[in-house]
Parts: C-alpha cells; sequence; structure tokens
C-alpha cells in the first residue's frame, strides 16, 4: 500500500519521476517491514547460519540490515562493545530512518553483534553492486565515524574498517583520505587530497578540484539527511587541507 502512496504521492507533489521511483522504493520496504512484522519474523536462531540470515533480514530492510552488519563488525573488532558506540549507531538510523527505525533493528544489530562471524564478503559485494562509490564512500566516513565515537580508533577497528573498504572497492587514495580525517598528523592534510608533500602547486590545486567534484555533498542528497551530514563534514574537511596547504605554500 505504501509503495503506491509514496510513488503517487511523489509524482503529484514533484512532478518527476525519479523522486516518484524512490518513493515507490521506500514505500515498498515499509510494505515488507511491516508484512515481517505481522509474520512474526525476527532474528536468527542459535544455529541459524549467519549468511542466511542475512540474505533472509536483507530482503525485508534491505539497506539497514547490510548497515547494522557493517556496524556491528566495527563494533566489536576490539573485543568491547561500548554504549557510546551503540548510542551513534542508534542516532545515525533514527536521523536516517526517522520512524521506521526501531527496537527490530537494534534486534537485528544484537543478532550481528552476537554472532561467531559476520559474512562480510559477501554483505560487501551485495553492497557494491547496489550502491555508487560516492555513496559507499560515506558509508566508510559512517563506520570510522563509530570507531571514532570513544575518541579513539583502534589498531583492530581500523583493520576491519580497512578491510571493508577493500571488499566496497574503495579506491585506495579515498580510503586514505578518509583514515586521516581521523588520523591527523604533519602529512594528513597532503594525503587527504591525495597528493604527497612533494606535490607541485599545480598539483596540489588539480587534487583538490578533483577531491571537491567526486565528494560535493549533491552526490549522496538522495540517501537522507545523515549520509548528507557525513558527506558535508568530508568535503569540509576537504576544504580545510586545501586552505592550510595553501597558507603553509603561500598560494594565491
Amino acid at each position: 500500500m505504501y509503495k503506491w502512496i509514496l510513488g503517487i504521492g511523489a509524482l503529484i507533489l514533484t512532478r518527476k519521476i525519479g523522486l516518484a521511483i524512490l518513493g515507490f522504493a521506500i514505500g515498498s520496504l515499509i510494505d515488507q517491514y511491516q508484512q515481517a512484522s505481522k509474520n512474526g519474523q525476527s532474528g536468527p536462531g542459535p544455529a541459524q547460519d549467519p549468511f542466511e540470515f542475512y540474505r533472509r533480514q536483507s530482503s525485508m530492510y534491505d539497506l539497514p540490515t547490510m548497515l547494522m552488519a557493517l556496524s556491528a563488525a566495527v563494533m566489536k573488532a576490539d573485543g568491547k562493545v561500548l554504549r557510546i558506540e551503540l548510542d551513534f549507531v542508534k542516532s545515525f538510523f533514527s536521523a536516517q530512518f526517522g520512524k521506521q527505525f526501531n527496537a527490530t533493528h537494534l534486534q537485528t544489530l544484537r543478532q550481528f553483534l552476537d554472532a561467531p562471524s559476520i559474512p562480510l564478503q559477501e554483505i560487501c559485494h551485495d553492497i557494491r553492486n547496489r550502491m555508487t562509490q560516492e555513496v559507499r564512500v560515506q558509508l566508510v566516513h559512517y563506520l570510522f565515524g563509530i570507531a571514532k565515537a570513544d575518541g579513539d580508533v583502534g589498531t583492530a577497528e581500523l583493520n576491519v574498517i580497512s578491510r571493508i573498504a577493500t571488499m566496497l572497492g574503495i579506491p585506495a587514495v579515498e580510503f586514505e583520505s578518509l583514515r586521516n580525517m581521523f588520523y591527523r598528523n604533519v602529512d594528513s592534510d597532503y594525503k587527504i587530497l591525495g597528493v604527497d608533500e612533494k606535490a607541485t602547486d599545480d598539483e596540489v590545486k588539480k587534487a583538490y578540484r578533483k577531491m571537491a567534484v567526486a565528494h560535493h555533498p549533491d552526490k549522496v542528497a538522495h540517501m537522507g539527511e545523515e549520509y548528507l551530514k557525513g558527506a558535508k563534514e568530508k568535503f569540509q574537511q576537504i576544504q580545510d587541507a586545501y586552505e592550510a596547504i595553501k597558507k603553509r605554500r603561500g598560494i594565491k
């Protein structure tokens, strides 16, 4: 029912086919979720394979379940799940999915946290097929946010995020840019732009323009407020890194 309401409603209000299709897709997820709730479907039993649970859940929740799986992988990377990390995840999902985020989603997160392993390869392959690179980069930015929630990104957390980024097909230069937003040092400004200190002024300018275009917030505006927030933060850090280099070098 909701898929028709949101799809037709978006078409009437905006006269844009793209938004109507998006409304239809979101409505379909709502319908699937409500149907699953009526059927009493929940998490996996203790003997159920985690990947089978993921496949079953992804047909109901799609994007939220995929994000829950990756969130859980980062949260338990260092052997302990902190309340502040859980609060960060809850805040993100609440802002991203609104009223559709509820206790069932948290139960899904708990199932992944309790699972002896998470099928990251399969999940990342699925995400890679469904999302653009710009959105995948923002997803990695979100995962770094979880790791940084307690004030420090540990080695184990960094290793898990690095693995996920590789499996998501994130280019090395993009990952280094993200990593250095959370590990600032004398080289960080250059690494954020994807160049080194030996780069010429023209190379620095070219790298800045390339990063600014690639990570402009408009590229992920359709994904929701929290993705847009992360994109704006990254875009601002690119701006700040460039300004710092310009000041250091006296570039006009």
